[in-house]
């Protein structure tokens, strides 16, 4: 993965209290990673911070995976 994958995928591990190799495009935020809506608050809050990127609401509803996320940051 690129740097720039990179940086999302060390936010979300961090968040998420996993390493950051185990995560995969697939893994769902809520089933596999036990992100909660309060943690989904504080990831996009995260996110937005560390990528330097606005994700709206309507956006946001769209994220279930990490794959999502990362399709999000690369359209930006």
């Amino acid at each position: 993965m690129d740097d720039k994958n990179d940086k999302v995928l060390a936010v979300i591990s961090q968040l998420a209290n996993v390493e950051k190799d185990t995560l995969k495009p697939e893994t769902e935020l809520v089933a596999n990673l036990g992100i909660d809506s309060p943690k989904a608050l504080q990831l996009l809050v995260d996110l937005e911070e560390t990528l330097d990127i606005e994700i709206t609401d309507e956006e946001a509803a769209k994220l279930e995976t990490v794959g999502d996320i990362l399709e999000l940051y690369a359209s930006k």
